[in-house]
């Protein structure tokens, strides 16, 4: 049933049903405060991985 997996026509029905949803003009808005919301996230677990790791302390042991 599910030997396939993700085939290009199922992210084309699911392209179809959010225009549907949400509309083509909000569609890029969406897109772009999505990036702008996954590059904060990133920094930040930048950033908690550079203060866990304390001076002088081996990481690797």
């Amino acid at each position: 049933m599910l030997r396939n997996g993700l085939e290009p026509w199922h992210l084309l029905i699911v392209a179809i049903v959010a225009i549907a949803l949400f509309g083509s003009k909000k569609l890029p808005d969406t897109a772009r405060a999505l990036g702008k919301s996954m590059r904060i996230l990133k920094s930040e677990a930048k950033a908690m991985k550079e203060t866990d790791v304390s001076p002088g302390t081996d990481p690797r042991t």
